[in-house]
């Protein structure tokens, strides 16, 4: 956007140009709330994070990727904080087993802090690994740059006595994070 700006003379080639731009400002932004309550402390959101709020911050994110339509609609309610950045995370590796887009579905229990996306799209799957370090099992491999984030998520689980379970079923992957065994 800004290259176009400064060479360009055309008025509707600059309006253009400041489109991009503040398109690219409000992707940036929403990328930046979503990771601050994913993998941020998160120190000024308190010890519960209202559902219809990180909603809003989920959707924003979702839309920003541009692939996956989101379909979550909380009731007002409050959600322990470490269990919205399991749903977060969750949603990140969901997203992510539909690489070409798709739909994805939230269900999320505030009392129980159980969990269940759905995601549903053209070759629909988990990629290597995710599910066994999500679930908790890192293996002899460890962890590198590839599995941080789904063992951040095995890790948030825990923490909440809860353990990830992965099913996928034709273009349909289910994440659920329920009690641990």
């Amino acid at each position: 956007g800004i290259e176009v700006l400064e060479d360009e003379k055309s008025a509707d080639m600059r309006e253009f140009a400041l489109e991009l731009i503040a398109k690219s400002a409000r992707q940036a932004s929403a990328k930046l709330q979503f990771a601050r309550i994913a993998f941020g402390a998160a120190s000024s959101a308190g010890a519960q994070i209202d559902l219809t709020d990180a909603a809003q911050v989920l959707r924003g994110f979702v839309e920003a990727e541009g692939k996956v339509s989101l379909d979550f609609k909380p009731s007002p309610a409050l959600m322990d904080k470490s269990a919205v950045k399991l749903l977060f995370n969750m949603a990140m590796i969901a997203m992510n087993a539909i690489p070409r887009g798709g739909k994805m579905v939230i269900e999320a229990d505030p009392v129980s802090n159980e969990i269940s996306i759905t995601s549903e799209g053209l070759n629909a799957r988990i990629a290597s690994g995710v599910a066994e370090i999500a679930s908790g099992d890192i293996g002899e491999q460890g962890v590198d740059a590839h599995s941080i984030q789904p063992y951040y998520t095995s890790l948030l689980a825990e923490e909440l006595g809860l353990r990830v379970a992965f099913t996928t079923e034709n273009e349909v992957v289910r994440v659920k994070a329920g009690p641990a065994a």
